[in-house]
């Protein structure tokens, strides 16, 4: 199963990352990870401090996440203009003055309105806010000398078991939504 959603492209929507003191302890965690949940060495990363580029094992799908951008702002795009025709129609149908007497008008602005609205909502989708406490914990863990585990989970079920995991290997565990 993948964690492809009806607004995200991703492979991978959910993640879950662990600090640890040492690299050893988080190969070890990690390989017991790989074991435990059956999940492939892609899923699982070690990151260090030595990682020349640590974004790519935190994020590595920047493919997944343009076609994020393109979908949550088409559908959200779209669903807020059915929404602004919606409410238009309401509007029309309690024979409302304003909308009544100027009946292309209004429809032409509640449906932007509503349109623009969900392209904004598209953007709030397509920056991803659950990702930034994720990506933050991690690479200050990396600058104080720290490693890190992190999970690509391809479900919230797969999401939740290794946090499980992580969590009784160590203290400090962090997660997106």
């Amino acid at each position: 199963m993948t964690g492809d959603s009806v607004l995200t492209a991703e492979v991978s929507n959910s993640k879950v990352a662990a600090i640890f003191t040492n690299e050893a302890t988080a190969h070890e965690v990690a390989a017991r990870l790989r074991s435990t949940l059956q999940l492939s060495d892609a899923q699982v990363q070690v990151i260090t401090p030595a990682d020349r580029r640590p974004g790519h094992k935190l994020e590595p799908e920047s493919q997944g996440i343009f076609r994020t951008i393109i979908r949550a702002h088409v559908r959200l795009g779209l669903l807020g203009a059915v929404a602004g025709a919606a409410a238009f129609g309401v509007l029309w149908w309690m024979e409302l003055p304003l909308i009544v007497n100027s009946a292309v008008m209004a429809a032409a602005v509640m449906v932007a309105f509503g349109a623009v609205a969900g392209l904004m909502l598209g953007g709030l989708v397509s920056l991803r806010p659950d990702h930034d406490l994720y990506i933050n914990k991690v690479y200050d863990a990396l600058g104080e000398g720290r490693s890190a585990v992190v999970v690509h989970a391809f479900s919230r079920e797969q999401s939740a078991q290794a946090k499980d995991l992580l969590k009784g290997a160590s203290g400090e565990v962090v997660s997106t939504l």
